[in-house]
């Protein structure tokens, strides 16, 4: 917590006195005593994330392939291809588990 002096306009230092903690100012002789104790939590509010591989809408025209599940050995896989990297480098190969009761993601 930062508060100014309303004499002068300076931030305000905190020292511990005789009877508590005051805050005093460093140019001019103010001091504001703390009559008890000072808290306040504020919780910032998280930013929303955008799905870059389009969500669920993402993988309803895609095709299939033999790629084998790690998860549960399923023999096939959807699969889609995203270039996540520069122009230079190989297209990321994003695979979903044809087993309906798996629907595993994983990626190579």
């Amino acid at each position: 917590m930062l508060l100014f002096c309303p004499t002068c306009g300076n931030a305000l230092r905190i020292n511990e006195g005789t009877v508590g903690l005051h805050f005093a100012c460093n140019t001019c002789p103010y001091i504001y005593n703390v009559p008890r104790k000072i808290s306040k939590r504020s919780y910032l509010k998280l930013k929303e994330l955008d799905d870059v591989l389009g969500g669920s809408a993402a993988w309803k025209n895609v095709d299939s392939t033999e790629e084998r599940c790690p998860k549960c050995s399923h023999p096939y896989a959807y699969f889609m291809q995203i270039q996540t990297r520069s122009a230079d480098e190989p297209m990321t190969t994003f695979y979903k588990c044809c087993n309906q009761q798996c629907g595993h993601n994983w990626r190579e």
